[in-house]
């Protein structure tokens, strides 16, 4: 009889093995954690399509981030839920709005133990719900948009976010921001740009936890799902206009991008688990479909295995703690 020559599996007999031959090593610091924040609230609100989310108040906001940031979180993403909206998303840019006010009271809880991000789009505060501001005949003015971001991701700087993090998709809002944001005085803050986000079916419920006022849909400003290349050609556009991190969303539908991107970016790359991704895994867990809590590390540790030096992810606390 013939035995093998090769086995591979003498490197999985042990736990011990497993461990020290693993290739991707998943680490708090990799995992931000996106929080939202509802204006006037009195005490934090479930999300029902995110089981364990909630839109917080301003206290239970501070609560949450200092939890995070204990259990070694690299980063927070804000994002706002205003009571009131309006054509140019102008509470966006309102030092008093709930996302700013929200920035200033996490930047004073955690300091610099932690990245604060926000995010720098209009859609949670338009009364269309779009990402940007719409001309005479209903579409989104690229340009006019640009002038918007602008001023939103100096308010936000002032606010206390250490990165701004522009989503919209509009073409040239990273070279646009950066130059606000030097004018400004503000050379130190980073932007995060939102390199490839594709319109996808998996952003369902974050527009329940924003409460987004969208009427139609984001086809001619996000991404094509069946295109690479362009998040190429995008990606070289935001190097060239001075990102410091770029990003791929959604993560699981798209790591083939992500692997692409990661394979020829020379600044750090994101990777952001939406919220469709979370709610899948959430439901199969609660029907008993799946364990839970391998499947979560297994998502998460399959974006970074593919190219994520950090993961955006709503389980960042939970799996931060368990890691």
């Amino acid at each position: 009889m013939a035995f093998p020559t090769h086995r591979p599996r003498r490197l999985r007999t042990t736990a011990a093995l497993r461990r020290l031959v693993a290739e991707t090593d998943l680490r708090p610091r990799h995992l931000v954690l996106p929080m939202f924040v509802k204006e006037g609230a009195a005490e934090p609100v479930p999300i029902p399509s995110m089981p364990g989310v909630v839109q917080h108040t301003r206290d239970s906001l501070r609560k949450a981030a200092a939890e995070a940031v204990e259990a070694g979180v690299g980063g927070l993403m804000l994002f706002g839920v205003p009571t009131s909206h309006d054509a140019t998303g102008s509470a966006g840019i309102d030092p008093d709005g709930v996302l700013n006010v929200a920035l200033r009271d996490v930047r004073a809880e955690v300091g610099d133990a932690s990245v604060v991000m926000a995010d720098t789009c209009l859609d949670e505060f338009t009364d269309h719900g779009h990402c940007g501001v719409l001309d005479d005949r209903g579409r989104v003015d690229n340009d006019a948009t640009l002038a918007v971001y602008a001023d939103m991701a100096v308010a936000q700087v002032e606010a206390g976010a250490h990165v701004v993090a522009p989503s919209g998709m509009m073409d040239g809002q990273v070279g646009v921001i950066r130059e606000a944001l030097d004018a400004a005085g503000h050379t130190d803050a980073a932007i995060l740009a939102y390199t490839a986000k594709y319109t996808s079916a998996f952003y369902g419920p974050f527009r329940q936890a924003v409460e987004s006022q969208l009427s139609g849909d984001r086809r001619t400003y996000q991404q094509d799902g069946a295109n690479v290349r362009e998040a190429l050609r995008e990606l070289a556009l935001d190097l060239e206009e001075g990102a410091d991190m770029v990003m791929v969303k959604p993560a699981m539908a798209y790591l083939d991008v992500l692997r692409a991107v990661a394979e020829v970016s020379d600044v750090p790359v994101a990777a952001y688990q939406v919220s469709g991704e979370y709610a899948m895994v959430e439901a199969a867990a609660a029907n008993g479909w799946i364990e839970r809590d391998r499947a979560v590390l297994e998502t998460l540790t399959g974006i970074h295995r593919a190219g994520a030096d950090i993961v955006l992810t709503y389980w960042a606390t939970e799996v931060a703690a368990r890691l």
